[in-house]
């Protein structure tokens, strides 16, 4: 009995090492025609106690993994996205199904997602393992020579995410302003370490943020007076909430100073340090890119409503 039960286990330790292969942080690059960029954590895969997040199925959050499982060597994870009563701004949504299948292929994954019941091929895309990030706030790093990004006469130096969508940017007044419905703007430069100063004015309900290395938002929003929440002003979206919600009322000039070295992101809002150091563990759903490793862009949100920008100066952080 005894060397049944020692082949048996022998036989499954393949399998069970296998699957645990999956285990771990994924950035995932897309064919989307839309630049975007998605981000999985994965623990216990190959235990009844597998679980994981996701960045993002749907309302750009990070979303639940309500079921993971391997079957003949695919990693098969899925997403339920409630369904959700017609708001003020928004239509009705019934429940829908996401699934991802994925079978790791040279230390990548190769992955698919879908929706269960769409007619919609399914959407190809690639993991890499999230890469870990030596650098820290420590001291040591020193101020550059700043850089306007926003000239105040023009759109030079920024682009459209979204090629095939009308950029309706102008500048008037030494202020750029979108018109939305429009794309987000990218800057042609890239950045790693910096220090960022940002003016801004929103109007009543607006919805904006500002996109780090293309790939971590700090939520712009109307949200004057209200408790803070990870989707709200000063916000690593849907990560980190920030200490305090130091919004002011809508028409009203407001600053960001960002400070992002390696992971650790300090965020001060209207001269309120709203985050201190936290640590951005991963992609938010504005990303246009999944190289955490590499200097990244800016990105302006403007698909959602309203924004205004007087200012947008980036110091680089050398050693």
């Amino acid at each position: 009995m005894r060397t049944l039960l020692v082949a048996f286990l022998l036989a499954a330790c393949p399998a069970f090492s296998a699957d645990q292969d999956f285990n771990g942080r994924w950035d995932i690059s897309t064919t989307s025609p839309r630049p975007r960029a998605w981000w999985v954590q994965l623990t216990g895969v190959g235990t009844p106690a597998a679980a994981g997040k996701f960045v993002s199925a749907y309302n750009g959050d990070m979303n639940n993994i309500d079921k993971i499982e391997v079957k003949n060597g695919e990693l098969i994870f899925t997403i339920i996205s409630p369904a959700r009563p017609a708001g003020k701004r928004s239509q009705a949504t019934p429940a829908r199904t996401f699934i991802d299948r994925a079978r790791l292929v040279s230390g990548k994954l190769e992955g698919t997602f879908e929706t269960e019941g769409s007619s919609t091929p399914p959407l190809k895309w690639t993991g890499v393992r999230a890469p870990q990030i030596a650098d820290r706030d420590d001291g040591t790093w020193k101020e550059a020579t700043p850089i306007a990004l926003f000239n105040g006469k023009d759109t030079s130096g920024w682009k459209a995410l979204v090629p095939d969508v009308p950029m309706k940017w102008t500048v008037v007044d030494g202020v750029m302003r979108n018109a939305p419905p429009t794309t987000d703007i990218v800057s042609e430069q890239k950045f790693w370490n910096f220090k960022l100063h940002v003016d801004f004015r929103i109007v009543q309900n607006s919805n904006s943020g500002i996109g780090l290395r293309g790939r971590y938002e700090i939520q712009i929003l109307d949200d004057y007076g209200r408790p803070p929440n990870a989707h709200g002003a000063g916000a690593l979206y849907a990560r980190v909430v920030p200490s305090v919600n130091a919004s002011k009322p809508p028409g009203e000039w407001q600053s960001y100073d960002i400070r992002l070295v390696g992971r650790q992101l300090t965020v001060v809002h209207n001269g309120i340090k709203v985050l201190d150091k936290v640590e951005v563990e991963g992609l938010t759903a504005i990303a246009n890119n999944s190289d955490e490793g590499e200097p990244g862009p800016f990105i302006i949100q403007g698909d959602h409503s309203y924004v205004e920008i007087k200012s947008f100066v980036v110091t680089p952080l050398v050693h």
